[in-house]
């Protein structure tokens, strides 16, 4: 223990979330069209789950009674790159990528690192492949790196630098659902080792310290503050995507309902006129109203060509 050593709890350095803000945004669009709106109700229950899991992730740490420096909801941005991380974790020893998977059904993870989820519907069960986080994640450490790589650094620094980068940040996958089954059997070892349940990361950062070169409080808050400075701050619209396909709906609607003003309407059926021309016999060339409904009705109107 240094003579700098006095924290005893953790300290949240950034705890707010852009997620909420996305949720405020989702549930204050409306729109009539049922398909629309059935995806942007199944949007907003996703955005809760996972504001959930992000909460199970907050309590954790809260409660940890280790000295640590929390960063939530960390947006990188470098040389046309970027970076969404959950949590930055700055501990004494290492600083933990965290992302956070709070995720419905039951996991699989195969010998090739593949994620695939099972969800039961009704009586019968469905898989589907989902995005890996542990890739996310380990491209998130890359951004990282080049960014620091890329500080002017001697020769000397760069080598030390290239050497300590893996030992300090380590990436790590918490999976903040307790109802999900993890099935990792056939996991590779390393792959295995990086995801854990929500209850079991206070263990593992302390797991991880264990034989890790620390630092001081102050060190550590620098440490921490320096990566709190790549954040930057993004005023989004997360309705853009939604806002648009209503003004298509809409247009569409509204052309069709124009068009069916203008539309010539079958004397005997009810149906909408279509014009067609006559491939044969004395007519043979002339623009005539047939009836949608053809053969049901076979109605025509002919068209005066001399007007």
């Amino acid at each position: 223990m240094g003579i700098f050593d006095k924290m005893k709890e953790p300290v949240f350095l950034k705890e707010s979330t852009s997620l909420q803000e996305q949720l405020a945004q989702l549930e204050a669009l409306q729109t009539t069209d049922s398909l629309l709106q059935k995806q942007i109700q199944k949007d907003i229950k996703l955005l809760k789950y996972g504001i959930a899991g992000e909460e199970k992730i907050a309590f954790e740490l809260k409660n940890s009674h280790m000295p640590m420096f929390v960063l939530h909801d960390l947006y990188i941005e470098y040389n046309g790159l970027s970076a969404q991380i959950d949590y930055l974790i700055v501990t004494k020893g290492k600083a933990f990528l965290v992302e956070c998977k709070n995720l419905y059904g039951n996991i699989e993870i195969n010998n090739n690192g593949d994620f695939i989820r099972t969800m039961k519907y009704g009586a019968h069960f469905e898989k589907e492949g989902i995005y890996s986080p542990i890739t996310q994640n380990l491209r998130h450490l890359e951004l990282l790196k080049a960014i620091r790589r890329d500080q002017p650094l001697n020769f000397l620094q760069k080598l030390i630098f290239e050497k300590s980068f893996s030992e300090l940040y380590c990436p790590v996958v918490v999976l903040a659902n307790p109802q999900t089954v993890l099935y990792a059997k056939y996991a590779k070892k390393e792959v295995k080792e990086q995801v854990i349940r929500a209850d079991q990361l206070i263990a593992y950062i302390r797991k991880k310290n264990e034989n890790a070169l620390t630092c001081n409080e102050i060190e550590m808050r620098e440490w921490a503050e320096s990566l709190l400075a790549l954040h930057k701050d993004r005023k989004l619209d997360y309705t853009e995507t939604y806002r648009k396909a209503i003004a298509e709906k809409q247009e569409t609607a509204a052309m069709e309902e124009s068009a069916k003003q203008q539309a010539i309407i079958c004397p005997k059926c009810g149906a909408v006129m279509v014009k067609r021309r006559a491939a044969k016999g004395p007519y043979a060339g002339n623009e005539f109203w047939g009836c949608s409904n053809y053969p049901n009705c076979k109605c025509i109107i002919n068209i005066d060509t001399k007007r």
